[in-house]
């Protein structure tokens, strides 16, 4: 289930006040038109480098627990051809992504999967109802899949049963995925490959996975080669449904051999686990219900935490974030030093790249305010390509609005205009409606001091 911890990329506005009202900028006048929605060529995934024996653990333990920390009795998965089938009333952008993803999966993870007709049955239902509908199910979820339903109606009267229980599961048969209809096409798109990975994959989150949508930092908005390789072994002919953990845990340091060779001759780093306390104080720090004072005091929490366990990973790096992120009003010097503290321990984690780009807003943005073009193009310059490798156009149009602001300080106008138009179709499907992508524009455009 997709959860509001808010996409760091998404969290720039904290730096300044946005503009209230329709404000004209420098590069794009009031009355010109946006240009037209970009969006992704072939993919281009990263393969994990690591050891096998780490990603068999990776896999029991992504396998064989709930998000809420449920044990799973048993191993399930679809036995056969996977249809499905997408019903209500789906966004224009969502039939294509959706086949994107479904090569994919049968291009690099070997699965069976072929989209259905909508009036006919299918394995996987894909619903497309309204945010409010899906708040009315399921408060504080952006998104979620539910097994033995095929439409959102049938829910909330069976939401304590047993046909809705995961843990009552032996084998998959039929399941419900509920998409919001009327949020920006990256959204649904980032709903849709959580939700249906789950559907036909792991059930399990784990915040120590630096590469993998299965983490609810929500940093990874597509499936990466990590994920890929994690479905590819869920549909080996070696395992089936109703398997023990025992069981699976026998048959993977072969499967992995077989589709992940590379990582026999790697060293394993036995990765520890998370405390529920941690996830439990990043949650309440950057999720819904707390206020100021109780966002501070988990984030502050959650650093202790990770200082406490000897992090020096992504872990560690994220707590700095969130402190940084709740201290950039109050304190915007403290809150640099823990952007930069996270942009170092990112730096020294295999496989989290696309998160130092998601730090590197936040630097860059400081920069830009302090009129330094020149740093603030030094911060962005390693990061645009990595944002449009993970297919992540929010984020790609953040570093690139931010980009033109450091070439307009440094004098560089016609080079801004260019790269700020490149942005703002990226920003169509990132961010969705115009009003959207007008308010992230003012809002960058905001922090130079070439406006004040």
């Amino acid at each position: 289930m997709r959860r509001f911890i808010l996409p760091l990329a998404l969290l720039l506005n904290a730096c300044v006040p946005v503009t209230p009202g329709d404000v004209a900028t420098r590069a794009l006048p009031q009355a010109s038109d946006l240009p037209p929605m970009k969006t992704f060529g072939a993919p281009r995934p990263a393969k994990p480098a690591k050891s096998n024996n780490d990603l068999a653990l990776d896999f029991i333990e992504l396998s064989f627990q709930l998000e809420s920390g449920r044990e799973l009795p048993v191993f399930s998965r679809f036995e056969g051809p996977i249809s499905v089938r997408v019903t209500g009333e789906p966004p224009a952008s969502l039939g294509t992504d959706l086949r994107r993803l479904m090569h994919r999966l049968r291009s690099e993870a070997g699965i069976d999967i072929y989209e259905a007709a909508p009036s006919n049955p299918a394995n996987i239902t894909i619903e497309a109802v309204s945010r409010a509908q899906i708040r009315r199910a399921l408060p504080h979820a952006a998104c979620f899949v539910v097994p033995n339903i095929t439409t959102i109606s049938e829910y909330k009267p069976n939401r304590r049963s047993a046909r809705t229980s995961w843990s009552a599961l032996r084998t998959r048969k039929q399941l419900a995925i509920f998409l919001p209809n009327d949020a920006s096409p990256q959204e649904v798109r980032d709903c849709l490959h959580e939700e249906l990975a789950q559907a036909i994959g792991p059930l399990n989150d784990l915040y120590r996975l630096p590469d993998s949508v299965f983490n609810d930092d929500n940093v990874h908005t597509v499936l990466t080669g990590f994920d890929m390789l994690m479905l590819r072994a869920y549909y080996s002919p070696q395992l089936r449904s109703g398997m023990t953990r025992g069981q699976v845990a026998a048959r993977l340091p072969g499967i992995f051999a077989a589709i992940n060779p590379q990582g026999q001759s790697l060293p394993a780093k036995y990765a520890t686990r998370t405390p529920r306390a941690w996830s439990e104080a990043v949650q309440t720090a950057l999720g819904p219900g707390a206020n100021s004072a109780q966002r501070r005091e988990a984030a502050s929490r959650a650093l202790k935490i990770a200082q406490a366990m000897g992090w020096k990973d992504h872990r560690r790096a994220f707590a700095h974030y969130a402190n940084g992120r709740l201290l950039l009003s109050s304190d915007p010097k403290a809150a640099q030093t823990h952007f930069r503290a996270a942009d170092q321990y990112y730096a020294a984690t295999p496989g989290a790249d696309l998160h130092r780009a998601y730090v590197a807003t936040q630097l860059a943005a400081y920069a830009i305010t302090r009129g330094d073009g020149d740093a603030a193009q030094i911060i962005l310059a390693p990061h645009i390509d990595e944002a449009a490798q993970n297919e992540n156009a929010a984020l790609l149009s953040t570093l690139l609005l931010l980009r033109a602001e450091a070439l307009d300080l440094q004098g560089r106008t016609t080079e801004a205009r260019t790269v700020r138009l490149d942005s703002l179709g990226w920003a169509r499907y990132g961010f969705g409606s115009d009003w959207a992508v007008r308010a992230k524009l003012r809002e960058i455009s905001s922090l130079s001091p070439l406006k004040g």
